[in-house]
């Protein structure tokens, strides 16, 4: 019996990435005659990541463009032509039964060169606002896997598929590890414990608002545990050391973000793609503020998703100084709002969405 041949292409964020590995190990769990071949972008983390989870990976020379007037900007036509040569090389070599693009620079030379040779292909988009390079790679793709409603503005209506966002298996069933993690932590179990997250390179806006505001939290019967990112680290460690406050518990990253989960009564974090499907998941009460730093305020559109929803509360970058604190510190006290929001964002969970996306790429496959 001849082995499937998938390709798994895109990247340049862990938002990117760990949906991709999701599905790959999905697939791997079906069928064991399945090889999987990534394609990322040179230099970016899935090169690293890629190869820790244990697939092989080709990078490709293609950037983006920046934003603003940069020399870059004057090698992306260059970048570009060498990475549709090498992607069709590629896919030449490799020969697979079909491509799936996550989203990120390389899915885009790899899936348009698919796309012009015949392969069928599956586009996954994470966010509530499409990214250019699966808007364009939409019209040729065969199916269009997504995870939030009206994704009919950006993507032909007959191949969307509302799956969600493919999640780490570790973070189902929180709820027999609350005491694991109180103990973990060692945190009171009388207290309301409140989970402050950046992303792991952090969030310059939210650790602000945290440590301008750290005596607020003094003497309260509330805990924090707080992830400040590797590149603010020093800086909050000292800040936090000069206010002296027992109750808050801080490092640049959370080995265990399965038990700060289980522990955590409310969560204060960004509002990427990724993150919000692990909240609906974990069915955790939250405080989003979204990051203006992404390309046509993603971020802004995913929060506000779940906030019609009721199923979130936001607040603004430029608010978050003067407000998140303060909101925090009265939501986490008030049972039947945090009830509420728990119970709204429960609905929004898809638990099994790397095995139907997996079952979807077979699919396509077999027909």
């Amino acid at each position: 019996m001849q082995k499937i041949k998938i390709i798994v292409s895109g990247g340049g964020t862990g938002g990117h990435i760990f949906p991709a590995i999701s599905i790959a190990n999905a697939l791997k769990a079906k069928r064991s005659d399945i090889e999987i071949l990534f394609v990322g972008a040179d230099g970016k983390m899935e090169m690293e990541k890629v190869p820790a989870a244990g697939y092989k990976i080709i990078g490709l020379p293609i950037r983006g463009l920046q934003r603003n007037f940069s020399k870059e900007n004057l090698k992306f036509f260059s970048r570009l032509f060498k990475s549709l040569r090498k992607a069709k090389k590629i896919i030449k070599e490799f020969k697979p039964d079909a491509v799936v693009g996550v989203g990120g620079y390389a899915s885009g030379p790899l899936l348009h060169s698919a796309n012009k040779m015949g392969i069928p292909s599956l586009i996954q988009e994470q966010n509530s606002y499409a990214g250019i390079t699966n808007k364009l790679l939409a019209k040729k793709a065969n199916k269009i896997c997504v995870a939030y409603q009206g994704m009919e503005k950006f993507f032909p209506s007959e191949k969307i598929l509302m799956t969600g966002n493919p999640v780490r298996k570790d973070l189902v069933n929180l709820e027999n590890l609350r005491l694991n993690a109180q103990q973990f932590f060692n945190l009171d179990p009388n207290k309301k414990t409140l989970l402050v997250v950046g992303g792991s390179l952090g969030a310059r806006t939210i650790n602000n608002s945290i440590i301008e505001n750290i005596e607020a939290f003094k003497n309260k019967s509330i805990q924090v545990i707080w992830q400040c990112g590797k590149f603010y680290h020093k800086e909050m460690e000292e800040k936090l050391a000069k206010a002296n406050i027992e109750n808050v518990q801080m490092s640049a990253f959370l080995s265990r973000m399965d038990l700060a989960y289980a522990a955590a009564d409310l969560v204060i974090s960004r509002a990427g793609a990724g993150t919000i499907s692990e909240l609906c998941l974990v069915k955790k009460a939250c405080i989003l503020v979204p990051s203006p730093n992404v390309s046509e305020d993603h971020q802004t559109k995913n929060a506000m998703a779940l906030v019609n929803q009721k199923a979130a509360i936001m607040i603004s970058d430029a608010d978050s100084r003067e407000k998140l604190v303060n909101e925090a510190l009265l939501l986490i006290n008030n049972e039947s709002e945090l009830e509420n929001l728990r119970k709204h964002i429960a609905l929004l969970a898809k638990p099994n969405a790397a095995d139907e996306i997996a079952d979807e790429i077979l699919k396509m496959i077999k027909h």
